[in-house]
Formats: structure tokens, C-alpha cells, sequence
């Protein structure tokens, strides 16, 4: 049954992982007001080297609907500008040469629609990511039972296990996708 148990805790310690990757993709898709997780996604090109935004400047959001950014090398705004720019949030960066703003426009009616449809994809995506550890575990539980190791008791309580285990935690995606179709429903 140790085995049995192993599979089952390594399966839920990657399903958490995949809940959190959700979490982190639902958190790039911009709503009415901005975020500094907005930007977590973004790369930017500094001397050849792509490398992460939130490693160049330090992200504020002191009002709603606009963001500051602040380079820590001010040689690097014209690359950070760049790839806001190119980015998938829809907005146009500008700086005074000390500061990037990035002010995001209001919603419109068709642009909510179509984010709680991206959100929906990174759900499924989410998901089936779910289902595939699932099925990987239950493989590893099956072979255990085939090989001797087990009883078919243990491959039965095991199963039930997981079972339960990928509920709960296409659950918690379902949660985090009602909350985030909320969110960009706001006005």
C-alpha cells in the first residue's frame, strides 16, 4: 500500500502544481483595472538576453488603470517599452525618462467576451493537464497490482483515492474560472 500511497501523494503535489500554473495564467489576463501580474508573462529582449520584466523594473499600480514602471537600468526603457507594446495586453506605453506609464483602457463589451473566452482555453488547458497526471498514476497503480505488488482491494481503494483527489482539484479550477469570468464581467 506504501506504493499505492506515494503515487497518490506525487499525483496530488502535481495537480497542485497545475491549479497554481492556472492561477498564474488566469492572473495574466488583463480586467478592468491593472495588475503588476499583468506583466509577469512579459520578456524582454536587454542586450540580447530575454529576461523577465519584473527582473528589470519594479511595477506600482497607484490608480486603477494605470501602472508605473520603473527601470532599474534607465539604459533598458526603450526595450521595456518595446515589448509592452508587443505584448497581448492592448495598451501603448510611454515614458518621460524616468518612468514608463501604462494606462489600460476601459473594456469594451466584445473585449470581455473574448478574455472570458481565453480564460475558459486555460482552463480546459488546466484541466487536462489534470487528467493527464490522473491517468499516468493510475497506470503506476495498475502496474503495481499486475506485477503482484498489491491487492485488487488496494487497486480499488486506490483509484476511489484518485478520483477524488482530481476532483478536488478540477474544483478548484472551476472556482478560480468563476471567479476570474466575475472579475472581467465588472464594469
Amino acid at each position: 500500500m506504501n506504493d499505492v500511497a506515494s503515487t497518490l501523494k506525487d499525483a496530488d503535489t502535481k495537480m497542485d502544481k497545475a491549479v497554481e500554473v492556472a492561477k498564474e495564467d488566469f492572473a495574466s489576463v488583463r480586467t478592468g483595472r491593472a495588475n503588476p501580474s499583468l506583466f509577469s508573462k512579459i520578456m524582454v529582449d536587454y542586450y540580447g538576453t530575454f529576461t523577465s520584466l519584473s527582473q528589470l523594473a519594479s511595477i506600482q499600480v497607484p490608480e486603477a488603470r494605470m501602472a508605473l514602471i520603473s527601470p532599474f537600468d534607465k539604459g533598458a526603457m526603450a526595450a521595456i517599452e518595446k515589448a509592452i507594446r508587443e505584448s497581448d495586453l492592448g495598451v501603448n506605453p510611454g515614458n518621460d525618462g524616468v518612468v514608463i506609464r501604462v494606462a489600460f483602457p476601459q473594456l469594451t463589451e466584445d473585449r470581455r467576451k473574448e478574455y472570458i473566452k481565453v480564460v475558459r482555453t486555460k482552463a480546459e488547458d488546466a484541466k487536462i493537464s489534470l487528467r493527464n497526471i490522473r491517468r499516468a498514476a493510475k497506470e503506476t497503480i495498475e502496474k503495481l497490482e499486475k506485477d503482484g505488488l498489491i491487492g485488487k482491494d488496494d487497486l480499488t481503494r486506490g483509484e476511489k483515492e484518485l478520483e477524488k483527489v482530481t476532483s478536488e482539484h478540477v474544483g478548484k479550477i472551476d472556482d478560480l474560472l468563476k471567479h476570474k469570468e466575475i472579475e472581467l464581467l465588472e464594469v
